[in-house]
């Protein structure tokens, strides 16, 4: 990192603020700080009060500049703040000022990524940086919180301290081989072995929860035209997001909306009514709601209680992905005159022709059924509640986890005979560990993680 050059960014949000913020990292920067504010030295760690000056020596704008010297700092590089009047025009001229004095235009997360290499961080606390930025709920801003404080990162490092452990058991028996069974069996191989699995597999559950909390839940309303969907949409978003009329087809497009159940984001699809249709338009909709369904989580299949589960929507479910979860909802009861449900396959009897977990009867026109539609969503993707063992993760820690546990599974199959294999299954395992807090990481995997991070963080 010593031959890095200078990076520079405006590290505040575009557009007019009352404050905007440029930031600088790199080597011996105080030099550069001197040029900046006309002369003055400023001490590290401390506000100063000053004039931003160009190249000749005219006044740009005032305001604090806050140097940072290398190692005390974010990227662990020397770094320079110069907070001023969050003008668009004035940020750009103190960029170009900047530039001109030797920085570069920061490439995005470029800035996390010297604090990563730097070991200011480690990549799960890095990727929690860009996650609590973009944070959609209060509850996911505090798991991003924990996994930047290190409890997903602490949970990972006692995961492969124990595997280290393990790990040099079965090595020390490859030097004398006579002795490998005895040697393993007294130091409890197989029962270390069963713990660390079930240790993952507890971390595994947690960051599944994690994901979902980040990533929140797709949710697809499908059915049959006027059958209530774009009302039921209504409902859940507490809003008018979606036109409501009587005439079937009025939806003809995709409607989109984000709520938020018990933490949880939650995105909802309003689809066009699937049927056969001559006109264009609704055909293009219809298209386009097949493929929301395609990368959906979960289904609500709408059915007007007074037809109930007819042919038309029966067909509907049969085309749905086996793999995606649905919910059948029987909506309009304010008009057949009957009380709110819920019944599951767990819980009771459901029709043997549905294809869904679970059948809710509710009205969406009055409200009536809403709490149990909500609690049946998380329900269907294994939400638990938030607590305080929890963090935020992405997909990649979820199959690294799952690739170690794989691993852990055929050491145990190899543990009594094939001491090598034991031991490499066990390395195996530890890489995948490894890859999570970026111990063990491809320089493209670094790549791909910080170019999806904001300018200037």
């Amino acid at each position: 990192m010593k031959n890095n050059p200078i990076i520079v960014a405006v590290a505040t949000a575009p557009g007019r603020g009352g404050v905007g913020v440029v930031r600088l990292s790199g080597q011996n920067l105080l030099p550069l700080a001197q040029i900046l504010s006309g002369g003055k030295t400023p001490k590290p760690r401390v506000a100063m009060y000053t004039d931003f000056t160009d190249d000749q020596d005219r006044v740009i704008d005032n305001g604090l500049l806050l140097y940072f010297a290398a190692p005390a700092s974010f990227t662990g590089e020397d770094v320079i703040e110069l907070q001023g009047h969050g003008g668009p025009v004035v940020m750009q001229m103190l960029l170009q000022r900047c530039v001109q004095l030797g920085a570069r235009l920061a490439e995005p997360g470029e800035f996390t990524k010297r604090a990563f290499l730097n070991n200011k961080l480690d990549l799960a606390q890095a990727e929690s940086v860009a996650d609590l930025i973009d944070a959609s709920s209060q509850s996911a801003a505090r798991m991003a919180v924990r996994s930047l404080k290190g409890a997903f990162s602490n949970e990972i490092h006692q995961l492969v301290d124990e595997l280290i452990t393990l790990r040099m058991l079965v090595e020390a028996t490859l030097d004398f081989p006579e002795e490998d069974i005895d040697f393993l069996q007294a130091a409890d191989a197989a029962g270390k072995l069963q713990h660390l699995w079930a240790a993952v597999a507890q971390v595994l559950v947690h960051a599944e929860q994690g994901v979902l909390l980040r990533e929140g839940m797709k949710v697809v309303l499908v059915g049959a035209p006027n059958v209530g969907k774009s009302s039921l949409l209504n409902a859940l978003a507490g809003d008018e997001v979606a036109i409501v009329t009587d005439i079937a087809g009025t939806t003809r497009d995709t409607v989109r909306e984000q709520i938020t159940l018990d933490g949880v984001p939650v995105h909802i699809i309003d689809t066009a009514g699937l049927r056969q249709t001559e006109d264009v338009v609704e055909r293009i909709g219809i298209e386009r709601s097949q493929q929301a369904v395609q990368q959906a989580d979960v289904a609500l299949i709408l059915v007007d209680q007074r037809e109930g589960l007819n042919e038309t929507t029966a067909k509907i479910l049969t085309q749905l992905p086996p793999s995606l979860h649905k919910i059948e909802v029987h909506n309009k009861i304010d008009l057949t005159g009957e009380v709110a449900a819920s019944v599951s396959r767990e819980t009771g009897q459901l029709q043997a022709f549905t294809t869904a977990e679970t059948v809710i009867a509710l009205s969406a026109k009055n409200g009536t059924g809403l709490d149990l539609l909500r609690q049946a969503l998380l329900q269907q993707v294994g939400w638990q509640g938030e607590s305080e063992g929890l963090f935020l993760a992405r997909t990649r820690h979820i199959q690294a986890l799952q690739q170690a546990q794989q691993e852990l599974a055929y050491a145990g199959q190899c543990q009594h005979n094939q001491i090598e294999l034991f031991a490499e299954h066990l390395r195996l395992a530890q890489n995948a560990l490894n890859e999570i807090t970026g111990e063990f990481s491809a320089d493209d995997l670094l790549g791909v993680i910080f170019s999806r991070f904001c300018i200037g963080k």
